[in-house]
């Protein structure tokens, strides 16, 4: 499996942006579509964006449609998730997941164990 391992977490007040970034080791980065998930503190986890290997398809929670960006560097072995416009409610952990020879719409409904799972990184909108 690939690992990963998220950065760029933190506090921001409402109104701000932050982007964070997943570094993806270990295995052929081209191989995996690429998504990001959230878990607030008592909720369960949910979808945020995703994006295909090529970086040519992406799909975006509604919450987040228009604010947050999904992209990938496949030179780098890295995904991005830029966001704009952050909301108190945008406040959770944030992980990074990757689905090997997956899509968009497969990753959004992918659940541990499947796939490959990064420790996530704190995000904090302040109001």
């Amino acid at each position: 499996q690939v690992q990963l391992v998220e950065s760029g977490g933190g506090l921001v007040q409402a109104g701000g942006s932050l982007r964070l970034s997943c570094a993806a080791s270990g295995r052929t980065f081209s191989n995996y579509a690429m998504g990001w998930f959230r878990q607030a503190p008592g909720k369960e986890r949910e979808f945020v964006a995703s994006i295909s290997w090529s970086g040519g398809s992406t799909k975006y929670a509604d919450s987040v449609k228009g604010r947050f960006t999904i992209s990938r560097d496949n030179a780098k072995n890295t995904v991005y998730l830029q966001m704009n416009r952050l909301k108190p409610e945008d406040t959770a952990v944030y992980s990074c997941a990757a689905e090997e020879r997956g899509g968009p719409w497969s990753i959004a409904t992918m659940t541990p164990p499947l796939g490959s799972w990064g420790q996530g990184t704190q995000v904090t909108v302040s109001s």
